[in-house]
C-alpha cells in the first residue's frame, strides 16, 4: 500500500506506469508495478514506490544474513539484480571496464608541438576455460575479449593452470581488466584455485571476478573465498538466486567487500528494473527462515 499506484482513491492521470490491465498480472506482482531503482542508480529509492524500495532494502539485509549463515565473512555490500547469472557477470565486467578505461587522451607538450596519445585500454578478460557457453558469452557481451587459459589434467581432474595465468599476467597485465574464475562446475573440471588466482591478481593489480553461480551451498567454497580475500584480490562475486535460493530463474546476487565496486555497478545499470525476482527472494527467505 506504500506504492502510489495502490493509494486508495487515487487516479493516476498521465502516469506512464503503475497501470496494469490484467488482474492476474497485478496479483502475481503483489501490485508492485513501479519496479526498483531510478535512472541513475538501480538501488536508489523510488518516490512512487516507497513500498518496493523498502522491500528491496529488507531483502538485501536478509541476503547478507544468508551469506553470513553460509560462511561468507565481512561482506560490505550486496545487491540483487533482476538478471540471470550471465547477464549479471556482463554487468559487473562492464562496470569494471568503465571504472578503469578513460575515453580521454593523454596530451604531452614537447616544446611547441602537442603530442596526443590514446590511453591503453584494458580490454581482455583472463578466463580459465569452462565449457559452458554463458561463461564465454558474458565476456563478449560486455565488449571485452577473452584470453582462454586451458586447464591441466592432474589425475582424473581438470585443474587451473596457475603458472600459465601468471605468465600471461606478467607480460600483459596492462591490457587485462580481470581474471574471471569459476568456483562451481561439472566434473571432471574442479573449482578454480581462487586462492592462488587472488594472490596473482593482487600481485599484478588486476580485478578478480568470481563466477560463484552455485557456490552458496558449499562451505568449502565459502572458506576458499574467505582465504582468497585474506591472501589477495577478490573484487566481487556473482551467485544465481534460482540455483541457491529455490526461486524461479531471473535473478542474481552481486556481492563484495569493496563498496566502491558495488556502487559503480549500481550506477551503470540503465534505468529501473523489475521487482519480480526481488519479490521472489523476499517471500522465499521469509518462508524458509534461518
Amino acid at each position: 500500500m506504500m506504492d502510489t499506484n495502490n493509494f486508495e482513491g487515487k487516479i493516476g492521470v498521465g502516469e506512464r506506469e503503475g497501470r496494469v490491465f490484467s488482474s492476474l498480472v497485478a496479483k502475481r506482482h503483489y501490485y508492485m508495478s513501479h519496479g526498483i531503482g531510478r535512472s541513475g542508480d538501480i538501488r536508489a529509492e523510488q518516490p512512487k514506490a516507497a513500498g518496493s524500495s523498502l522491500m528491496l532494502k529488507l531483502t538485501e539485509y536478509l541476503v547478507r544474513d544468508v551469506l553470513s549463515i553460509c560462511g561468507y565473512q565481512k561482506l560490505k555490500e550486496v545487491m540483487i539484480v533482476p538478471l540471470a547469472t550471465g547477464m549479471s557477470i556482463s554487468l559487473v565486467l562492464s562496470a569494471l571496464k568503465s571504472s578503469v578505461n578513460s575515453t580521454e587522451n593523454k596530451t604531452e607538450n614537447t616544446n611547441e608541438i602537442t603530442v596526443t596519445s590514446p590511453v591503453k585500454q584494458k580490454k581482455y578478460v583472463l578466463w580459465p576455460r569452462i565449457d559452458q557457453k554463458t561463461c564465454l558469452k558474458c565476456i563478449y557481451t560486455s565488449g571485452l575479449e577473452a584470453i582462454v587459459v586451458e586447464n591441466i589434467l592432474i589425475g582424473d581432474a581438470l585443474r587451473t593452470d596457475c603458472a600459465q595465468i601468471e605468465s600471461i599476467l606478467a607480460t600483459r597485465n596492462d591490457e587485462i581488466l580481470c581474471v574471471l574464475s569459476t568456483t562451481s562446475c561439472f566434473a571432471p573440471r574442479v573449482p578454480d584455485d581462487i586462492e592462488k588466482i587472488a594472490e596473482l591478481c593482487k600481485k599484478y593489480s588486476v580485478f578478480h571476478v568470481i563466477n560463484n553461480a552455485y557456490g552458496l551451498q558449499c562451505s568449502k567454497i565459502a572458506n576458499s573465498v574467505n582465504q582468497a580475500h585474506k591472501k589477495g584480490t577478490v573484487s566481487c562475486l556473482i551467485s544465481s538466486t534460482d540455483k541457491n535460493l529455490l526461486v524461479p530463474v531471473g535473478g542474481s546476487l552481486i556481492y563484495s567487500r569493496d563498496k566502491k565496486i558495488i556502487d559503480t555497478i549500481t550506477q551503470i545499470y540503465p534505468g529501473r528494473a523489475s521487482a519480480g525476482p526481488i519479490i521472489d527472494v523476499f517471500i522465499t527467505l521469509l518462508s524458509m527462515g534461518k
